[in-house]
């Protein structure tokens, strides 16, 4: 399956990714991991991507772009992908579409993960981070520490991180109502969105992805 997966900040986007790219057998294709990826390699797209980033401008579509093309031509991605992250736009995801039929494929579905506002702002302006390792995540409602404020693994201080405060919360939901938001009536012209609601246990909403896509598959 070939499957685009959107929903704002909080939503769960990368723990689903994940899982659910593994359960279908295909690659996760996350627009962080394909910076990440072309930046250490020092790829020509990934020297060009950093010097935008370094003078502090937004990396153009088009690299962005031409990063997902590379990726998608990867031989594990010939059954399928999932993106996350990407498209992030409407012109993105016109793009995306043009690629495609260069490559005489279609995508089978658009996940929507969706979240109240109220909850995302919660979820994620209640995280604590380690300061010692910010792998060690809690969170002050869902995954209290044992003592408060103190890290349960290595003792180190937890702390909420500037992009993690309310406001700023606030803001990236704000860019995801202007910016990404409109791709999903743009799919949904398509009669590609498959809406799940993405509250509840994280097995469950995997269980709840893979139903949906399975009902949207079977109805093509």
């Amino acid at each position: 399956m070939r499957i685009v997966l959107v929903g704002p900040p909080g939503a769960g986007k990368g723990t689903q990714a994940v899982r659910l790219a593994e359960k279908l057998g295909i690659p996760h294709i996350s627009t962080g991991d394909l910076f990440r990826a072309n930046i250490s390699r020092q790829t020509e797209l990934g020297k060009l991507a950093k010097s935008y980033m370094d003078a502090g401008n937004l990396v153009p579509d088009e690299v962005t772009i031409a990063m997902a093309k590379d990726r998608m031509e990867q031989p594990d991605a010939e059954k399928g992908f999932l993106l996350d992250g990407f498209p992030r736009n409407v012109s993105q995801a016109e793009a995306l579409d043009q690629l495609l039929r260069d490559e005489e494929m279609t995508l089978d579905a658009v996940l929507d993960l969706e979240v109240p506002e109220d909850e995302v702002v919660k979820r994620i302006a209640g995280r604590r981070v380690c300061r010692e390792d910010s792998s060690h995540v809690f969170h002050v409602d869902y995954s209290k520490p044992k003592q408060e404020g103190v890290c349960d693994v290595c003792g180190g201080e937890l702390y909420q991180r500037d992009d993690d405060s309310e406001d700023t919360v606030r803001k990236r939901l704000e860019v995801y109502h202007t910016q990404t938001e409109p791709i999903i009536d743009y799919y949904k012209a398509q009669e590609l969105v498959v809406t799940i609601s993405s509250l509840g246990p994280v097995d469950e909403i995997t269980q709840r992805a893979l139903e949906a896509l399975k009902r949207e598959k079977a109805g093509k």
